[in-house]
């Protein structure tokens, strides 16, 4: 499986856990377990918000991307992200630019 990662302005969270080529994403389960060597699923043909263009599946793996929610200044971190390549399943490690508290008491 290949997860990349289209970084977008957004003020919502990305959390991500994979079990085979089963994806839930912010809770809601997507199985592409079934979609056959070189075929795709066009962009807008999967309910998601956060899949961002197509998903398919060449020589065997998954291939996608993901909306990558960031705040006003991201990172090069956030805006270069490396896409995920072959993760484990379990939770994934969806990149993030640490929170910046509200008010600093000086």
């Amino acid at each position: 499986m290949r997860i990349s990662f289209v970084p977008q302005r957004h003020d919502g969270v990305l959390v991500v856990t994979k079990a085979g080529d089963v994806l839930t994403i912010n809770g809601e389960v997507f199985d592409f377990s079934s979609l056959p060597d070189g075929a795709t699923i066009l962009a807008g043909d999967v309910p998601c918000e956060w899949i961002a263009g197509p998903v398919d599946r060449v020589d065997g793996k998954l291939r996608l991307s993901l909306i990558l929610p960031h705040g006003p200044i991201p990172s090069a971190d956030i805006l270069l992200a490396a896409p995920l390549v072959d993760p484990a399943d379990g939770p994934l490690a969806i990149p993030h630019d640490p929170e910046e508290p509200d008010d600093v008491d000086a």
